[in-house]
């Protein structure tokens, strides 16, 4: 076999094949360059969802006619001199393979001028320049690609409906606008107008244009500063979710880029604030040294490896931790027809304003001792003792701070739902879902406690495992002996275990046990902490009390006071709403009272 170089044209083709995946990624390499060239308005415009043709247009400082001609040349670029300058990189573009891969799959002309002289109009098909003449001095470049794949028929096949392919360019417009909040970008698309952003600088104003103004009203804004980071951004409030994680943005130095640890760490700071199978909305811009990421992992620049990885997620999830802590999180009933500015009122409103509101009221404070210690599902029938002495003031102190307001219970709907109020409004409250959190909290610190007591059992408990379980049993015996459970085999695939943890619960171990199997097998390694989260969560779900189940005004009240002390009081361990408020302005708009 003999060896020769590959024709230029044909090399083109194959990068292109790398880099040019569909029109979206010809729309995402010619908006970075414009926003390399210092571009603070871009327009994109599209026919046939860029099939037919792509136009971007700038306001960029645009090339010299030298300049024009040798950046369509393959490894062209003006961002990279040297080779420290690989580890430095402060720019999108900088690999110098986009203009020449879009050019040898597409007939594609660029008009582009400094502004202080007349423009330069090239002509190209197949990455071939075929024609060359003057263009006017606006300052800027206009970059228009026709008939993208014309000459690689196979990759046309491979594109889907023009819906779908234009939803994968207005997505990459809403993340090039997050990154970019001070640009102005417009897009059209048969010449109709698509997308635009106002260019304000404001995230949360780009948030409302490409999500809407309810979606924005439910950020929470978050910051975080370290010597290594500095991050900034909005999260979602966690009522509102959507079905799949593509809704959490992460840009790292004005790069949208798709890391799992990152998506991770957002996952895990939630936590029992979601429903299962659903995310949050996320927008974090963080900014580093260049030094700290390798953005060249992947041709399209999608992927990218942190040096300090490990530092980044921590500093992610406890950002997002301390601003739930800090914040109120109780859903309201939104009415559609009332006024903006009253909504906007109403949701401006300051926990610490209602708190002022009610340094004058008496309240009754019940002792600390918790209802569900005995862990039954009765244990709420208990009745409370009120606290009439000096210890009363200092409990109403330490509790001043936390998120739920003082509210009174007036009754109960289908012995499901406590109702309670306030001069704010009426509340609903899922006494199954706010005893989970209760009960889950108190278990989770129980089993968290560091011990390694081994309890003998009685009877040996025994297992039956397939094949491809007892060859991970075999392989993690050692570490499983680490946590206190001593595999002894018995024969064909089945194993006798004579005693396990004390934080084991009565009645639960065999059911742990799998688990443990389950999730090793899954993650290839022993997560302690997460099998004692998922104990907790079993646990508060099945020892508290449920739905159709009265109890009386003493028991409702212990049970909100039970609640107000826990650290997430907002959903149960599953991420259901525990409460819902109907602020009284709502509730006099349903019933007419005013209008």
């Amino acid at each position: 076999m003999q060896i020769h170089r590959l024709p230029s044209h044909l090399a083109n083709k194959i990068a292109a094949g790398e880099v040019i995946e569909r029109p979206a990624s010809v729309v995402k390499e010619l908006i970075e360059n414009s926003i390399d060239a210092g571009s603070t308005s871009i327009t994109i415009e599209l026919k046939e969802a860029g099939l037919k043709q792509i136009k971007v247009t700038d306001n960029g400082a645009g090339m010299s006619e030298d300049d024009c001609e040798l950046a369509f040349s393959r490894h062209a670029t003006s961002k990279i001199k040297r080779d420290r300058d690989l580890f430095h990189i402060k720019t999108l573009g900088f690999r110098g393979e986009a203009l020449a891969s879009i050019a040898a799959v597409s007939k594609l002309t660029i008009k582009t001028s400094r502004g202080n002289e007349a423009g330069t109009c090239l002509t190209l098909e197949g990455g071939k320049i075929i024609g060359r003449t003057k263009s006017d001095a606006r300052r800027g470049t206009e970059m228009t690609v026709n008939e993208l794949f014309y000459n690689t028929p196979a990759r046309l096949k491979y594109m889907k409906t023009l819906n779908t392919e234009l939803g994968h360019i207005t997505d990459l417009l809403n993340r090039m606008s997050f990154a970019y909040p001070n640009i102005r970008f417009q897009a059209y698309h048969n010449g109709r107008s698509l997308f635009k952003t106002s260019g304000s600088g404001d995230m949360l104003q780009v948030i409302a244009q490409v999500y809407g103004m309810s979606v924005a009203k439910k950020m929470l804004h978050v910051h975080k500063e370290t010597l290594d980071f500095h991050i900034s951004g909005y999260i979602s409030k966690p009522e509102l979710t959507r079905s799949s994680k593509s809704y959490i943005s992460t840009l790292v130095n004005g790069r949208y880029v798709r890391s799992t640890p990152l998506t991770q760490a957002i996952m895990r700071a939630y936590h029992t604030l979601l429903p299962v199978h659903r995310a949050p909305i996320i927008v974090l811009a963080i900014t580093m040294d260049p030094i700290l990421v390798d953005v060249n992992v992947h041709p399209t620049k999608l992927e990218v490896r942190f040096s300090k990885e490990k530092e980044l997620v921590k500093v992610i999830e406890d950002m997002i931790q301390s601003r739930f802590q800090q914040t109120t999180l109780i859903p309201k009933i939104d009415q559609t027809k009332v006024k903006k500015n009253e909504q906007a009122h109403q949701q401006t409103m300051s926990f610490n304003q209602f708190i002022g509101d009610h340094e004058s009221k008496k309240e009754r404070i019940y002792e600390k001792e918790p209802a569900f210690i005995n862990n039954t599902k009765t244990d709420i029938k208990q009745k409370p003792k009120l606290v009439t002495n000096e210890h009363s003031n200092q409990l109403r102190n330490d509790e001043r701070d936390k998120r739920i307001p003082d509210i009174y219970p007036i009754g109960q709907l289908h012995g499901t739902y406590i109702l309670a109020q306030n001069e704010k409004g009426l509340y609903m409250i899922d006494q199954h879902a706010a005893q989970e959190r209760i009960k889950y909290e108190y278990y989770k610190q129980k089993l968290g406690e560091p011990k390694k007591d081994i309890q003998t059992l009685l009877m040996p408990m025994t297992f039956e495992f397939s094949k491809r379980e007892a060859l991970f049993i075999e392989q993690f015996k050692d570490e499983l002996k680490e946590v206190g459970l001593y595999f002894e085999s018995f024969g064909h695939q089945t194993y006798i275990i004579r005693s396990h943890p004390t934080w084991f619960p009565k009645g639960s171990a065999e059911e742990i046990i799998r688990e443990i199997i389950e999730q090793i097998i899954r993650d290839e390694a022993i997560n302690i902490e997460y099998l004692r989260d998922e104990v907790a969560m079993l646990l508060a779900c099945k020892r508290s009390i449920k739905a159709n189940e009265y109890l009386n005004e003493h028991e409702m009240m212990h049970l909100i006071h039970e609640l107000r002390r826990t650290k997430d009081p907002f959903t149960c361990p599953h991420g259901r709403p525990i409460l819902i408020h109907f602020s009284s302005y709502d509730l006099e708009k349903m019933f007419k009272r005013i209008m």
